[in-house]
């Protein structure tokens, strides 16, 4: 799915669940799914098995392991797939609009001003659409800053 261009899966997805907000999510999950998945699966295995036996020694449960150990170490990475998908998110939301929506959204406009060639309009779409992406951006980086402030990459 990850390997789909999501231009050619949009207007199928548009198909299948229609013009309203279901289509559009549907896209930014196919688009933001794996790239999640692939971080936070790298992350819950961070952990060495020397700090598992640990963790066993003290006589810990896997629960009390996942989320005293496995958990946190995986934070750095669950956050870096959040950062990821942030724009990503918004990238796929405004290509579902572009085929998937009649009237309203960024990606219709983006459409309709080029049909009109009001570049300015396009533009300032795309400066509008880049201002949203670096302040979701930015969100997530200062509640990964809060979340794993313990961590070396957070220090400096």
């Amino acid at each position: 799915m990850a390997a789909l261009p999501i231009v050619g899966t949009a207007p199928i997805l548009v198909m299948w669940f229609g013009f309203n907000w279901e289509s559009k999510a549907a896209v930014v999950v196919v688009m933001v799914f794996f790239p999640m998945l692939i971080n936070t699966v790298a992350g819950l295995g961070e952990t060495s098995a020397m700090q598992r036996d640990l963790m066993q020694t003290y006589a810990a449960s896997y629960w009390q392991g996942f989320v005293k150990l496995r958990l946190p170490a995986a934070m750095p990475f669950f956050f870096n797939g959040l950062k990821i998908c942030t724009t990503l998110s918004l990238i796929g939301a405004i290509i579902a609009e572009f085929f998937g929506s009649p009237t309203v959204g960024m990606g219709f406009r983006i459409s309709t001003s080029v049909g009109q060639l009001a570049l300015d309009m396009v533009w300032a779409e795309i400066v509008v659409a880049a201002f949203a992406g670096s302040a979701f951006y930015g969100l997530v980086v200062l509640l990964e800053r809060q979340v794993t402030f313990w961590h070396p990459s957070q220090r400096g």
